[in-house]
């Protein structure tokens, strides 16, 4: 097959023609991505929640554009993040699974990334929150946590950055502020492995009476703010954090970087790309978050997820910038509840369904894996309202360089379409296709969803979670069978060579992205 049979045809065409001339966008707006992490399709109200308020994000979507056919790039944390900030599928490299914390940095340094090309259409930019594509380069471990760590964000388009290496459940336990470890004494320096344990250091196997949250599952290493984390960790006991504070510390953070780089005083507009540590495990919220919910920590921390969303659309209304601002708020995969602690995620979940109508959670092939909530917010240019418009994270470089007219170099970007009039609703359609990725793949064309076969487990006992995984091709109808409940493969064959054939095709062809045409 052609690749000019896998896209949609509409889409080759000149970028300046696609973003109109200077009176469509008159003026650049502020864009600020939230990334949310492992909130699912159903654990916010907009989206049907209940047993959780969400009064920010749901505010957020009464004001914006609320999509219910939006999809992350993979169905975990690591590829995600990769593929939204580098245009490229993530199933195109073979390191970009879930990544350790002393993995070396993931997007190459000479890679061009969502930043780079805000930079170079002129903004402030900002990475603030969870990371997790690792730092460094070489190979595991080879980062210097002591002195100037790099290569880090800041090398591929963020100009200011405070964040963490990886997860909240994986050593170092560290924030990390444009190359340096926040306050770290160097009389005490940070040593960090993934192989061998720390002569005297307590782990979470053998100290469980230091604990005051215990793993389900695997967790049961060095032990941080009485948690037990994946992977060892000594010294650095002054730049450790505080699990309940971080919310507070990376939205406190994020806040200033939008007071410091009001347009009104710089006269360049900002780009800021948060990610929250909400509501990935180790679930710790803030004590003024307890009990905001009757669903135990987990609930807890979407209250806290939605209280940092309500901080950042009050910053940008304080500072009367909300009109012309782009909020784009999304996860990063589906949820799970037991993802390694005993927090009472399962005991308390009561009548919440973090997945909504959904098959699956994260690390699923199923629905729930990748589809997600998916909020824009735009006053000046976007009208409210609901969209059904098929839309991939993938695409956020192609949609920022219409927003901005700058154009992708042709070596960056391969799978970033330019869906920028999907994205503002003026599209009803969307993508012709979207490319989902978890233990295998599948693609997504109108009402049809075909899974590749594959002989992996079909569902994980530690999280309780449907992987998708099967030994022959599946095939759904989700516009009459949401829930993934009646594989039509068998009774459809040429439905399945069809989309077989295309998912194929876009494998084979490294680049995706049509040229623009000048």
């Amino acid at each position: 097959m052609k690749l000019g049979n896998v896209l949609k045809t509409s889409i080759p065409m000149a970028l300046a023609g696609l973003v109109g001339c200077s009176e469509k966008v008159p003026e650049k707006p502020n864009v600020v991505v939230i990334y949310a992490d492992d909130i699912g399709y159903g654990d916010v109200g907009c989206y049907g929640a209940t047993a959780v308020k969400t009064p920010h994000v749901d505010q957020l979507a009464a004001q914006g554009l609320r999509f219910t056919n939006a999809y992350a790039c993979a169905a975990t944390c690591t590829p995600s993040r990769y593929g939204m900030l580098t245009g490229q599928y993530p199933f195109r490299r073979n390191d970009t699974g879930i990544a350790r914390g002393d993995a070396p940095m993931i997007i190459r340094k000479e890679q061009y990334t969502v930043g780079s090309l805000m930079q170079d259409a002129g903004y402030n930019t900002a990475m603030v929150g969870k990371w997790h594509l690792g730092l460094g380069e070489g190979g595991f471990n080879n980062q210097d946590w002591n002195g100037f760590i790099t290569p880090n964000p800041n090398d591929i388009g963020f100009g200011y950055t405070y964040f963490m290496a990886a997860t909240a459940d994986r050593v170092p336990c560290v924030y990390i502020q444009d190359g340096h470890v926040v306050n770290l004494d160097p009389e005490d320096p940070i040593e960090v492995s993934y192989t061998t344990p720390f002569e005297g250091e307590p782990l979470g196997r053998t100290h469980p009476e230091l604990l005051k949250m215990h793993p389900s599952h695997g967790h049961d290493m060095a032990i941080v703010n009485g948690i037990s984390r994946i992977g060892y960790m000594r010294g650095g006991k002054s730049a450790l954090w505080t699990d309940e504070n971080f919310a507070d510390s990376i939205t406190s953070k994020a806040v200033e970087f939008i007071e410091r780089n009001d347009p009104k005083v710089t006269g360049k507009p900002f780009f800021l790309y948060f990610g929250t540590n909400d509501v990935h495990v180790p679930r710790v919220p803030n004590p003024r978050f307890v009990g905001a919910t009757d669903m135990g920590p987990r609930g807890d921390a979407i209250a806290e997820f939605d209280w940092s969303v309500g901080e950042i659309l009050n910053t940008l209304k304080r500072l009367g910038l909300d009109e012309n601002t782009m909020v784009i708020l999304s996860s990063d995969n589906g949820p799970v509840v037991d993802d390694g602690y005993q927090d009472q995620a399962v005991e308390r979940l009561g009548d919440h369904k973090p997945a909504g109508p959904l098959r699956g959670g994260k690390y699923s092939a199923f629905e729930a894996g990748t589809r997600l909530p998916f909020i824009i917010r735009w006053p000046e240019k976007i009208k409210p309202g609901i969209s059904d418009a098929a839309v991939s994270q993938i695409d956020l470089m192609g949609v920022l360089a219409g927003l901005t007219n700058q154009p992708i170099p042709d070596n960056a970007g391969p799978d970033s379409f330019y869906e920028l009039d999907s994205w503002l609703g003026q599209d009803q359609d969307g993508r012709e296709y979207v490319m989902q990725q978890a233990g295998t793949l599948s693609i997504v064309e109108g009402d049809w969803k075909y899974i590749v076969p594959s002989k992996r487990a079909r569902y994980s006992a530690s999280v309780d979670i449907e992987t998708g995984n099967d030994t022959v091709p599946q095939l759904y109808n989700l516009k009459a069978d949401l829930g993934e409940t009646n594989n039509l493969a068998a009774a459809n064959p040429e439905i399945v060579q069809r989309l077989s054939e295309k998912l194929n095709a876009v494998k084979e062809n490294t680049v995706t992205r049509p040229k623009v045409v000048q």
